[in-house]
């Protein structure tokens, strides 16, 4: 029996039960180092080889009053022993660390869920911070789900006590302690967060000795109480063979680009200003310059992009990154690019909306800002990863068809993807082909505006290459010389050239996951809902119902098959987290009756929710649902004015 907290036997104190998968999600208050708990956990579940889905969640204030729930801070990770495509839509065990962490997920935890809650700090006064006229811990209100009450913060401030750690110290090692007792309850070792902790803290060794106590405390304890009469264990995944390695969006977007520089063999210059959910593409970046990669923190979202298109005038690839907000302080830019046809790329992360919105959720408000959001008729390349280890190819393919096409693209991510992370097989490099970015060269005969046939692609020189001086900008050029053209047939032909350039990019046909051959459901989806649907479709075919999904990457242009595959299906469904973009769109495209189904919560559609999606379509009574969301808002906001709380 181990009693040394090193994670490498349960000591046979608890029969161990096996599980496919479990949803566990960890609750605090935002200084509680939920997220870190969560990815240390993650991390472990990495290394074990189970195959996982992770969804945090952070509140928006910098720092909430402490205790109260607009404070509240989760990481939800599902970890299974197949392939999964979500986070899980509810969790099974929540760890609480406060009473404002229970009271804000608690709902979400179903009949007979676990509930491992700090009752150390279940106070009468944090009590009062949310409501509770009594400890919920102590009462029969939490009858419906299993309830451990462990004394946390005691527990860890004893640990630490043998080194003399300051008792804020010991506070703040508290979720260490909750990652030792579920490492415990699930058969992970502590080495790694161990080695983590150690190397996090290597300036500070006594608060990472306090730490490391901590996360050994929580394992004895669960080694040692008799509270928990179960452990679990969760076998590692069968996935395709290949070395693997966690990652999340915005980390996976920034490798993508990495990659694509050196595929084509040029400089990649970001261009940026922070801005929640897309500022990790900049701290991961910064520390590849030798990989010829140079960033720049601009002073305002303006200068960001003017940063990137000077860079891509000057024959590096330009990119600059933001949200929503931003995209609309860089659109008169995006213009420029579109003017000038310049490689650029813009990686959008779509947080709620307008203005400052929600900052720290998720949408996918911006598909139509993409397409349109600009003066004159200025067309860019879209495209939309599906999940956060789809990011680094969708990086890599809107690089290779900014640098083709000479023009901007716009990669729509959105908060769900960028702060998710999943399991990536990491791709061999050498098997992609070189982007090809090529220059006009001293002697060469040179025409700004010359077309490649194929492509349509203008020629493109190095600003000061000797003999090939010419003069850019935004206003209109005349076709093959470039100067400046006020006549009107010349500016028709040049609106139609730079639109015939985007209808012109090659992308794959859109594929359909249909097995039966069968289904009259089809359900269209772009972005973070590709989980979500995926996971339905699963669970419908598992009860005998027959229904398709197909997922659209490439929204500008689409795939050529598309209006085909929409036509080839009697009901056609498209769930989104907007009032139904992606739906206005291929309805005036393609003329089908595509239902629009719309969530605007700032939350991922669940999986259950698009079973029940399913279920409405094929019985008839989908549209009924989202009228009646209509009327709920009209509701509400007469109720409103007439000063009734809605």
């Amino acid at each position: 029996m181990s009693l040394s907290g090193n994670g490498t036997s349960n000591g046979g104190t608890a029969p161990r039960q096996k599980l496919e998968k479990v949803v566990i999600r960890f609750a605090g208050d935002s200084g509680d180092g939920m997220q870190l708990t969560g990815d240390r956990f993650t991390s472990e579940a990495a290394l074990f080889g189970n195959d996982l889905a992770t969804q945090p969640n952070y509140p928006a204030e910098i720092r909430a009053p402490q205790g109260t729930l607009p404070g509240v801070s989760s990481f939800q990770i599902q970890i299974a022993d197949y392939d999964i495509l979500t986070a899980g839509d509810r969790p099974d065990v929540l760890v609480a660390m406060n009473p404002a962490a229970l009271k804000a997920n608690v709902a979400d935890l179903p009949r007979g869920g676990l509930i491992i809650a700090n009752s150390d700090e279940f106070t009468k006064r944090n009590l009062a911070k949310v409501g509770y006229e009594s400890n919920p811990l102590d009462s029969e209100e939490l009858s419906d789900y299993v309830v451990q009450a462990v004394a946390m913060t005691t527990l860890t401030l004893g640990a630490v006590e043998a080194i003399g750690a300051t008792k804020k110290d010991g506070q703040r090692a508290k979720n260490m302690f909750a990652l030792g007792l579920l490492s415990w309850m699930y058969g992970r070792e502590l080495a790694h967060s161990e080695s983590f902790i150690r190397e996090k803290f290597s300036r500070k060794p006594e608060i990472a000795e306090a730490n490391v106590l901590a996360l050994k405390a929580g394992w004895n304890y669960g080694e040692t109480t008799e509270a928990f009469a179960t452990t679990y264990e969760v076998s590692p995944a069968k996935l395709n063979s290949g070395d693997y390695r966690q990652i999340s969006g915005n980390t996976a977007l920034a490798y993508g680009i990495v990659t694509a520089g050196q595929l084509a063999n040029t400089q990649v210059i970001l261009g940026t200003y922070p801005i929640t959910p897309a500022s990790d593409i900049l701290h991961e970046l910064s520390k590849h310059k030798h990989f010829n990669v140079l960033t720049f923190q601009a002073e305002d979202e303006i200068a960001g992009i003017g940063a990137a298109l000077g860079a891509s005038y000057g024959g590096a690839l330009g990119v600059t990154s933001t949200s929503g907000p931003g995209v609309a302080l860089k659109s008169e830019a995006i213009g420029l690019g579109v003017m000038m046809e310049l490689p650029l790329l813009i990686v959008d992360v779509q947080r709620g909306g307008p203005s400052t919105g929600l900052p720290t959720k998720t949408e996918q408000s911006d598909l139509l800002q993409a397409l349109y959001g600009r003066n004159g008729e200025s067309p860019v390349a879209v495209l939309a990863p599906r999940s956060p280890s789809d990011c680094f190819d969708i990086a890599v393919e809107a690089s290779r068809i900014a640098l083709t096409y000479r023009t901007p693209v716009i990669i729509l991510s959105d908060g769900a993807i960028a702060n998710g992370s999943e399991p990536w097989r990491i791709p061999d490099v050498e098997s992609y082909e070189a982007i090809d970015h090529t220059f006009a060269k001293e002697g060469e005969p040179f025409q700004p505006y010359a077309r490649d046939p194929e492509t349509l692609a203008r020629q493109f020189a190095v600003p000061g290459t000797p003999g090939l001086e010419h003069r850019i900008g935004g206003l209109e050029k005349a076709n093959g010389s470039g100067n400046i053209s006020y006549e009107p047939a010349n500016h028709d032909l040049m609106t139609r050239l730079r639109q015939a350039k985007i209808d012109g990019i090659s992308v794959p046909d859109i594929e359909v996951d249909d097995p039966s051959g069968e289904a009259e459901l089809l359900l269209v989806g772009w972005g973070s809902s590709y989980g979500p649907i995926g996971e339905a479709c699963r669970r419908a075919r598992r009860q005998g119902i027959k229904v398709a999904h197909a997922h659209v990457r490439h929204l500008n242009p689409f795939p050529a098959n598309l209006g085909d595959v929409l036509k080839a299906y009697p009901t056609v469904v498209a769930p989104e987290m907007n009032l139904g973009q992606l739906a206005t769109l291929l309805r005036a495209k393609y003329l089908v009756d595509v239902q629009s189904v719309t969530k605007m919560e700032g939350m991922a559609f669940l999986a259950d929710e698009v079973e029940g999606i399913i279920d409405a379509a094929l019985d008839g009574t989908l549209a009924e649902k989202e009228t009646d969301k209509a009327k709920f808002a009209r509701l509400a906001a007469a109720t409103v004015d007439m000063g009734v709380d809605a």
